[in-house]
């Protein structure tokens, strides 16, 4: 049986008992949503509307490195415990998002204000590759459950707020075979930020993967595509590869119905029977582009490719 149809049902008819989606898998028993959970409208890409409940445990050996006690909000610190080594990262002027009057042009290779893409980012793919943005949230478990039934694999751009509010769905993740990758800290706009600033969202992501599962992240996510050749030099020194997307499906547009379903899965089909490849923006913030990635995946069919396989097949997902 699809899973389709019960998820329409949920998102776009009354609401009752019958409608509801189905339980979480196996591997979720213990998740409970009210002590693990910001709820689905909290979880969005707007940093004003995400909200900290901290869940995971701050490790000693984090404490040891920064002296703190306690995940740090949105805005994470850069501490001295980071050890960075600043020298040789391309001084170019910190823009904000949509102030491309600041960049400068090629030299900076901006992917948000020029589509400029580093030469070792990774864009293009010779598969349509699920990715998702902005999780775990609430609404990942029914993803996950899709995704386990189907026997896919996809890569999942993670908050590291989100995953220290959500550390149970994120080792859900993991053992379930997704590749995990870094979406940055609070989800901020690097290139708007100072070189310690950068740092600090990218160090903390990383640590709070690592922390939670175990894993140290090798691929990474600007918000907004907010990336120049700042960034990307700051990046490559903590082991991460740029990757950003050709294919938009807009599928946030679902959270304000400023896009219908049947607009972006016709798209999709679009691509699909065009035969067109490349690597597709998505997420799993709200339910609403939770059940939008599980008909897409029916649109696609099976594939277990993720980001890691779009650079060469084999590449090691993590450091």
């Amino acid at each position: 049986m699809r899973l389709i149809p019960v998820i329409a049902a949920l998102l776009f008819a009354t609401c009752t008992a019958s409608k509801l989606p189905p339980p979480p898998p196996p591997d979720l028993i213990n998740y409970d949503p009210d002590k693990d959970s910001l709820g689905a409208s909290d979880a969005v890409i707007h940093r004003s509307n995400i909200f900290i409940h901290p869940r995971a445990e701050f490790p000693q050996w984090l404490t040891d490195i920064t002296g703190l006690h306690q995940w740090p909000g949105l805005d994470a610190p850069y501490v001295s415990g980071m050890n960075f080594d600043f020298t040789g990262i391309p001084q170019f002027q910190q823009y904000d998002q949509r102030h491309c009057e600041r960049t400068y042009g090629i030299n900076s290779c901006s992917f948000d204000c020029g589509l400029c893409v580093g030469h070792n980012d990774i864009r293009h793919c010779h598969r349509l590759v699920q990715t998702f943005d902005d999780g775990p949230t609430a609404d990942t478990p029914t993803l996950l459950h899709y995704l386990k039934g189907a026997n896919r694999k996809v890569s999942f751009f993670v908050l590291g707020i989100q995953v220290v509010s959500f550390p149970e769905v994120f080792r859900s993740m993991h053992r379930e075979g997704h590749l995990l990758a870094t979406h940055t800290y609070g989800h901020t706009h690097l290139p708007s930020l100072t070189n310690e600033q950068i740092v600090a969202q990218l160090q903390w992501s990383i640590w709070v993967m690592n922390a939670t599962a175990g894993v140290i992240p090798r691929f990474f996510r600007p918000p907004f595509g907010g990336v120049d050749n700042r960034v990307r030099a700051i990046a490559e020194r903590l082991g991460l590869t740029v990757v950003v997307w050709d294919l938009d499906t807009n599928d946030w547009r679902l959270n304000d119905q400023s896009r219908s379903s049947d607009e972006i899965y016709g798209q999709v089909r679009v691509w699909k029977n065009n035969g067109v490849k490349g690597i597709m923006l998505e997420h799993d913030n709200t339910l609403f582009t939770v059940a939008a990635g599980i008909e897409i995946a029916e649109i696609v069919g099976k594939t277990d490719y993720t980001v890691a396989d779009c650079n060469r097949k084999g590449t090691p997902w993590y450091q």
